[in-house]
């Protein structure tokens, strides 16, 4: 089985940095993109950034210029680091992994994480 689990999460005041991870485990061979998207109450989820396996990024509008995403393709792992998070950033981050092709499974699956709380107060 393959799993996704995040970590870093948490409060953080506005102005402030934090950086998630996410590291893939389980019957994986290879993981073509992997990203993080996030989720406020009631609002539909959305993609902040994602990179592919060469290292190509991108980045929702809002978050360009504070946020950089980056992955380690020997230990499965991808990070996200948010500097000068604001108040609207407060959501569920959700790791995400797509074009998966799996050890036991045959072709390619995507694969979320449980999803880690972001609370950026004033």
């Amino acid at each position: 089985q393959v799993q996704l689990v995040e970590s870093g999460g948490g409060s953080v005041q506005a102005g402030e940095s934090l950086t998630l991870s996410c590291t893939a485990s389980g019957t994986i061979s290879y993981i073509n993109t992997m990203a993080w998207y996030r989720q406020a109450p009631g609002e539909q989820r959305e993609l902040v950034a994602s990179i592919t396996s060469r290292g190509e990024t991108n980045y929702a509008d809002s978050v360009k210029g504070r946020f950089s995403i980056s992955r380690d393709n020997a230990k499965k792992t991808v990070h996200l680091q948010m500097n000068s998070l604001k108040l609207e950033d407060t959501a569920v981050y959700y790791c995400n992994a797509d074009g998966v092709s799996s050890t036991k499974y045959r072709g390619l699956g995507a694969y979320w994480g449980q999803g880690t709380q972001i609370t950026v107060s004033s």
